[in-house]
């Protein structure tokens, strides 16, 4: 029987998105039956944080530190930051936290930067689901410029 894997989501009230929806409805389009946690913090630098206390509570298989970058370059600093932080969290709990950002300025307009949170945001939620549940299935994407909030870049190939 196979395990059910429980997927930690912490997102922020920054965000100019509900990126938590597209992550619960993609995980639950395909990967039915696993265990979501949602948790919400004020901004990116929080999601750290908000990992590891989710994580005394909760326990979860893997953590989405969903999280929008402003456009400001203090903006660009502090996402670093909130970075830095979910790389230590990682260490910390011996897990994956996946982390998706979308900076406002990727976009071009609001329905372009609309277009990046919802496609990084759901293909992020499946990596985070098969990072926990069959890694393995990852390697079969590996080296063929797979990208996450707009189409894949594709593989090169020397001839």
């Amino acid at each position: 029987m196979k395990r059910q894997v429980k997927v930690g989501i912490v997102d922020t009230m920054f965000a100019r998105v509900d990126m938590a929806a597209f992550a619960i409805d993609e995980i639950n389009r395909k990967f039915p039956g696993t265990k979501i946690v949602r948790s919400t913090v004020p901004g990116v630098k929080d999601l750290a944080a908000g990992c590891v206390i989710l994580d005394k509570k909760e326990r979860c298989d893997v953590y989405l530190a969903l999280g929008m970058v402003g456009r400001e370059p203090i903006d660009t600093q502090c996402g670093h930051e909130a970075s830095i932080g979910i790389q230590m969290a990682k260490m910390k709990l011996g897990k994956h936290i996946v982390e998706v950002f979308v900076h406002e300025f990727e976009g071009k307009d609001d329905k372009d930067l609309y277009s990046i949170f919802e496609d990084r945001t759901r293909k992020h939620a499946v990596n985070a689901v098969l990072l926990a549940s069959n890694p393995a299935e990852l390697s079969k994407f590996a080296g063929m410029g797979k990208r996450q909030g707009r189409a894949d870049a594709g593989p090169l190939f020397q001839g």
